[in-house]
């Protein structure tokens, strides 16, 4: 009986990969920029391979996920104002099986406590135009865009004079979600919580 690989092994083995792919040593060489080998020969296609090969390694690992049941979660901690909280995120070069799904809507709940807790008298935004801007919403929108989504995450940046909480609220699948690769199937939104005053840096 072979061993399965486990998830934080897959995640390792998908860092020293891409790596590889950064420098060089892994390329698909039948990929051209333009498909035109007059114009190929004038442009440089070597970073189209090196990612195209680590997307094709990512896929065979996602793949291997699937045959052999193997989860996408890791679990993270933050501490915000001497609070602390974890809870399950799909690291974001693994794919979200169908269990995993469940247990990110399972924590869905937890997760918005928490976050509602720490950021009471912070202000909120809403990352819009692929979170190049940011409006400000009232706590009422909050709730709408919560009741909508099936799955949430965090993101805290903190310095000593600032302190900016993420929320992830998502739908459909992660790995879909964040790049609106999947868009409508998959998406999320971005709440921020800043101090009253300071405006979101993320």
């Amino acid at each position: 009986m072979t061993n399965v690989y486990t998830t934080q092994e897959l995640i390792q083995i998908l860092a020293s990969e891409r790596q590889a792919c950064l420098k060089g040593e892994r390329l698909k060489l039948d990929v051209t920029v333009s498909g035109s080998p007059i114009l190929d020969q004038f442009i440089r296609a070597d970073g189209l391979q090196k990612f195209t090969a680590y997307q094709d390694f990512k896929a065979a690992i996602h793949q291997y996920q699937r045959e052999n049941n193997v989860s996408g979660i890791i679990w993270r901690e933050v501490i915000v104002k001497e609070k602390r909280f974890s809870y399950p995120e799909v690291d974001t070069q693994l794919l979200a099986l169908d269990s995993d799904l469940e247990i990110l809507k399972a924590a869905k709940d937890k997760i918005l406590l928490f976050w509602n807790e720490v950021t009471v008298g912070m202000d909120l935004y809403l990352s819009i135009h692929h979170g190049k801007l940011h409006q400000k919403i009232e706590r009422e929108d909050y709730f709408r865009i919560a009741q909508r989504s099936e799955w949430a995450g965090l993101l805290v940046y903190e310095k000593s004079d600032f302190l900016e909480i993420v929320l992830q609220l998502g739908w459909g699948k992660p790995e879909e979600a964040c790049y609106k690769r999947g868009f409508p199937t998959s998406g999320c939104e971005y709440i921020h919580a800043v101090n009253p005053g300071q405006q979101p840096i993320t």
